[in-house]
């Protein structure tokens, strides 16, 4: 087994503002769907590399700084940030070292959402 995790879901209240959000701050595009009844806006997936996951708006998702922690990788956490502080988000912590490893920060995301960033030591991650 690779990787114990395989997929995630971002709640969102208001989708098409979660999707211009997350698409100006990572510029990735979004393939929209629907499971169990459920808006979905899926991330990009390198097939067969890694996980992914999507923004997901339905009855039983309720964005929060509370609960699970997703960490999505950049490659210039300093450029990320700086994108979510332009609009209007607030950084949450601060980029801090990860001895060894890299470096890692968190942002509040447009729908109420406490998102971690992971930026590697080399271009790996």
């Amino acid at each position: 087994m690779k990787n114990l995790a395989t997929y995630f879901e971002i709640p969102v209240l208001d989708m098409e503002r979660a999707i211009q959000f997350y698409s100006e701050v990572f510029e990735v595009a979004f393939t929209k769907g629907v499971i169990h009844e459920c808006e979905m806006a899926f991330f990009p997936q390198d097939q067969g590399e890694g996980i992914s996951g999507a923004l997901a708006k339905g009855s039983v998702y309720r964005p929060s700084v509370n609960g699970c922690l997703i960490y999505l990788v950049t490659h210039d956490i300093d450029k990320t940030l700086s994108k979510v502080n332009q609009l209007g988000y607030s950084t949450l912590f601060p980029k801090t070292e990860v001895k060894g490893l890299g470096y890692s920060a968190e942002f509040k995301d447009c729908e109420g959402n406490r998102i971690a960033l992971f930026q590697g030591l080399d271009s790996e991650y």
